[in-house]
C-alpha cells in the first residue's frame, strides 16, 4: 500500500496542462497562496474581523504577497531545473519538462513581483518594507540557505512568521510575540515533516537534487520533529491560558481550541508517517478532509470565544 501511495504521489504532481496559458498559470503555483492566508491570524486575533476597511486591506495584502510568492516560485524553479528533472514530482513543472521557456518564465516572474511591490506600496510604507524584505529573503534562500542542513527549514518557517506579522502591519496593530513563536513553530514543524518525505521518497538520490539532503536522515528528522511538535503544542497551551492574553483577549476560554491544535497535528504526523504524504505540505492541508474539518473547527471555534465570550 506504501509503494502504491507513493507512485502515485510521483505521477499526480504538476503534470501537464491543456494550453500555454495553463502552464503559465501553474507555474506560479496559485496552489500554493493559500499558505498566504496566515496574514488573517493577527485580523482574527486583534478582534477586527468584522472591520470592513480592515478586512479589505488585509485581503490586499493577502493578493500582494500572493504576487511576491508567485515571483519567487519563478525564480527558485529557474535556478533548479536541472535538479528538478531529475526530481519523480517536480520534473513535471513548466520549466524542467520544457513547457515554458526560461525567457518566458522570467518574464512571468518579473510582472508579477512588480505588480506585488506595486500594491504592498499603495498599502503603506511599513507593509513595503516587509515585503521587500520578504522578497530579499527568499532570493537569500534560493541561493544560499536552501542548501545549508537545518538552516534551510528554519529560513522557510522565517518566512511565515513574516507573513503573519505582515497580516498586523498592514492594519496597525500590535503583533503578539506568541503570533510569531507559534508560526515559527508551527513552520518548523511542517518544514521537517517535508524533508523528510524528500528523504524517503528520493533515498540514494537525494543528495543530487539538493546537497543539503544528504545531511538529513529519517531517523535524524523524526528526532527534529518530536522536539517541535511538543514545542508547538506547549507554546500554544501557554498562550492560550496566559493571564496577560486572556485579559487582553477579553477571554479565559481559548483554552478550548486546544483539542483541534492537538488533532491537527497528530492527523499531520499520520499523514506524514503511515501514508508517506507532506511532500506538500499545502496539498495536503487543502486536500485531507479531516484537516480541513479541524482548520474549519478550530477556525470557527477560536471566533465564536473571542468575539462572544466573556
Amino acid at each position: 500500500m506504501k509503494v502504491a501511495s507513493r507512485r502515485s504521489a510521483e505521477t499526480s504532481e504538476e503534470g501537464a496542462t491543456a494550453s500555454p496559458v495553463a502552464d503559465i498559470v501553474q507555474l506560479l503555483r496559485p496552489a500554493q497562496w493559500s499558505k498566504n492566508a496566515i496574514l488573517f491570524g493577527a485580523l482574527l486575533f486583534s478582534k477586527h474581523l468584522f472591520d470592513g476597511p480592515d478586512v479589505l486591506r488585509v485581503v490586499a495584502g493577502f493578493i500582494a504577497f500572493c504576487c511576491i510568492a508567485s515571483a519567487a516560485y519563478v525564480m527558485n524553479d529557474l535556478r533548479d531545473v536541472d535538479r528538478d528533472r531529475r526530481h519523480p514530482q517536480k520534473r513535471n513543472r513548466p520549466i524542467p519538462s520544457g513547457r515554458v521557456r526560461s525567457g518566458v518564465a522570467l518574464a512571468a516572474g518579473m510582472a508579477i513581483g512588480a505588480a506585488g511591490l506595486g500594491l504592498s506600496a499603495a498599502l503603506g510604507v511599513r507593509f513595503l518594507v516587509l515585503v521587500a524584505f520578504y522578497l530579499i529573503w527568499q532570493v537569500i534562500y534560493t541561493f544560499v540557505m536552501k542548501e545549508v542542513v537545518i538552516l534551510d527549514v528554519m529560513a522557510l518557517a522565517v518566512g511565515f512568521v513574516i507573513r503573519a506579522v505582515a497580516g498586523g502591519v498592514v492594519i496597525d496593530v500590535p503583533i503578539s510575540p506568541w503570533l510569531v513563536i507559534c508560526t515559527f513553530l508551527l513552520a518548523l514543524f511542517m518544514g521537517f515533516a517535508k524533508r523528510r518525505h524528500e528523504v524517503v521518497l528520493l533515498d540514494a538520490d537525494a543528495a543530487d537534487h539538493r546537497r543539503s539532503l544528504r545531511e538529513y536522515s529519517p531517523y535524524f528528522l523524526d528526532q527534529m520533529i518530536a522536539v517541535v511538535t511538543a514545542s508547538t503544542v506547549v507554546a500554544y497551551a501557554t498562550y492560550t491560558v496566559s493571564p496577560e492574553v486572556q485579559e487582553k483577549l477579553g477571554t479565559p476560554y481559548l483554552y478550548v481550541t486546544i483539542p483541534f491544535v492537538l488533532f491537527g497535528i497528530f492527523r499531520y504526523l499520520y499523514l506524514v508517517h503511515q501514508k508517506e504524504e507532506g511532500g506538500n505540505p499545502t496539498q495536503l492541508m487543502m486536500t485531507d478532509i479531516p484537516m480541513i474539518a479541524d482548520v474549519f473547527l478550530w477556525a470557527v471555534t477560536a471566533a465564536c470565544v473571542l468575539y462572544l465570550g466573556r
